[in-house]
């Protein structure tokens, strides 16, 4: 179904080849994974399947792409659009019309489709992804899961032949993952769709894959193969794997099933005589809250809001205790509440934030964690009760002055990112935040080894372009560092590196919070997790306490090895050794 037949891509101004000597084919009905860390050319790979490279990006094309028997180099993009549906890794790039339901039926519109068939695909979209609540929403009012739902339905409608996704999970919440990996399951095995993907988070898919196009380095031919042979020589594995590489079991496991099955002798060990996990990091924030407070502060539950019915299960067990003005915290909310347009973002939200705490903020795609995140930094004023950040209300303290209290990395870097060149970017957040010159080109070669100078921020990777704003808000060391989704295009080599930088913040005193949907970076680094559901705080505690008991945020070798506690592969290899 799609042919490379000795591919490479050479963007203008560039001295070397993006990819080079590409050579494989994907049979139809198939999904074939691309693997590889950041920066290897995946998305360019995916660009030239539906002709945006080098139609739309520019550069030189040489060799040949083939989809369904049309040759790329000569049929435009809107050539292939009846057969290849691509859904990139930005979704906002990809919307035309305002609303859900128009977005999902703008794709049939353009070929032509009937009404009535048009209607019924779109109803179809809208069950098979969970959307139907959202049809008639305004599509900047969702959040940026929603989006990437509403994406991945507007190419699933016009039923292609081929579907070209680049991190389609990456800001999606576990449980909407999973259904969107099932729905393409679906599309593949009984529809003889074939997908084409590039994902960093392998612990969701990798085990969907029927093969693995691994790219090890930038310019390397690919490698092509079943999965458990290719994650056996892989740069980039997920945990699973990772566990499995540390107890020799071969072949390697690529699902939690098949390692928990080869996993007694392991559990065996690991019970004696080392006691169960208890990582420094839940040790310290509970050191922190005892300190700032007295008492750890038992997780809150906000009560249902006066026009809907009193359901029993969401009163709190005891009455929450509303805290005092604390000194040592570098932010608190107070019964924190938050109206947009018709939708209560926020409800009830009473939290502490103090000094060296790294908090995970956690739960389904529009539950209120950017939200809150947006509040906390000023951009979004409270509707009622209040929040302050490092003493200040944030959202009436003037920028300058806000900007060494608090940042915040958002989910779309860009919004951050105005300059042509990475040296530019870094020279104007050094002025900005009043910083040395060299503060934030120091932080960005730390966390981008080799980008150079005069790369434009348009031509990094999406994961690229995070870390490089990453860099611009802690060139003013703010007290309280916020990010949203931040690990969203890195591989696991970046993410590591991420999780060094943010460890060694938090060991000198700044606070941290993260809302993500990575379970694996909240059991690596967060001391806390707070669970949101439609604007409420339904757990808040210690990361072993709260990921190990759901079973939607545990992560794999929690899954593995439960009962015992364990979060992660360095908990355990540090067991062992």
């Amino acid at each position: 179904m799609i042919r490379f037949e000795d591919v490479s891509v050479t963007y203008d101004g560039a001295t070397e080849p993006t990819v080079r000597g590409v050579d494989f084919e994907v049979p139809e009905g198939e999904l074939v994974l691309l693997v590889g860390p950041s920066g290897v050319g995946k998305s360019t790979l995916l660009g030239t399947v539906s002709g945006l490279v080098p139609h739309f990006t520019g550069g030189t094309l040489r060799g040949r792409v083939t989809v369904a028997g049309r040759d790329t180099r000569t049929h435009k993009p809107r050539e292939l659009a009846d057969v290849v549906g691509t859904v990139g890794q930005d979704p906002l790039s990809h919307f035309v019309t305002d609303t859900v339901e128009d977005e999902l039926a703008y794709g049939m519109e353009s070929l032509g489709l009937a009404p009535e068939v048009m209607r019924r695909r779109v109803e179809e979209t809208l069950d098979l992804l969970g959307l139907a609540s959202l049809r008639d929403r305004p599509i900047a009012t969702l959040s940026g899961g929603q989006q990437q739902r509403v994406a991945i339905g507007s190419v699933l409608t016009p039923h292609p032949q081929v579907l070209v996704l680049d991190e389609p999970t990456s800001a999606l919440d576990p449980a909407a993952a999973e259904e969107v990996l099932a729905v393409l399951q679906r599309l593949v095995h009984d529809l003889g769709t074939t997908v084409l993907m590039a994902e960093h988070r392998l612990e969701r898919v990798i085990q969907y894959a029927d093969q693995v196009a691994l790219m090890p380095s930038p310019g390397a031919t690919p490698l092509l193969g079943n999965p458990a042979e290719m994650m056996a020589v892989s740069p980039v594995y997920p945990p699973v794997v990772g566990l499995g590489r540390l107890a020799d079991w071969t072949p390697l496991p690529l699902t939690v099933r098949d390692a928990r099955r080869r996993a007694g002798a392991l559990r065996d060990q690991l019970a004696h005589p080392h006691p169960q996990p208890q990582p420094a990091g839940n040790r310290a924030a509970r050191a922190a809250r005892v300190g700032a407070g007295g008492t750890r502060q038992a997780p809150v539950s906000a009560k249902a809001p006066t026009s809907a019915p009193t359901r029993r299960w969401r009163r709190p067990l005891r009455k929450p205790t509303t805290p005092s003005a604390t000194p040592s915290a570098v932010a608190e909310t107070r019964s924190l509440s938050v109206r947009r347009g018709h939708v209560e973002a926020l409800r009830h939200v009473t939290l502490t934030i103090t000094p060296g705490e790294t908090i995970a903020l956690m739960g389904r795609n529009g539950a209120g964690k950017s939200t809150l995140l947006n509040t906390l930094v000023g951009l979004v004023p409270p509707t009622t009760g209040s929040v302050l950040t490092t003493g200040v209300p944030p959202h009436r303290t003037a920028p300058p002055d806000l900007v060494r209290r608090v940042g915040l990395v958002p989910q779309e870097p860009r919004d951050l990112l105005y300059a042509d060149t990475v040296a530019a970017e870094c020279a104007a957040a050094d002025r900005d935040a009043q910083a040395d010159p060299g503060t934030c080109r120091a932080l960005v070669s730390e966390l981008l080894p080799g980008i150079q100078d005069d790369t434009h921020p348009r031509d990094l990777s999406e994961g690229q372009r995070l870390t490089l704003a990453l860099a611009v808000v802690l060139t003013a060391r703010p007290p309280l560092l916020l990010l949203d989704e931040p690990t969203r295009g890195l591989d696991y080599g970046a993410k590591a590196r991420l999780v060094t930088l943010l460890r060694g913040l938090a060991a000198e005193g700044h606070a941290i919070v993260l809302a993500t949907h990575d379970v694996e970076l909240a059991a690596e680094l967060a001391h806390r997790v707070v669970l949101l559901a439609e604007g409420e705080v339904i757990a808040d505690g210690p990361t072993a306490e709260v990921v190990v008991s759901s079973p939607s945020f545990a992560p794999q070798v929690t899954k593995i090895l439960a009962p015992q506690e364990w979060l992660t592969v360095a908990q355990v290899r540090e067991a062992l050794a």
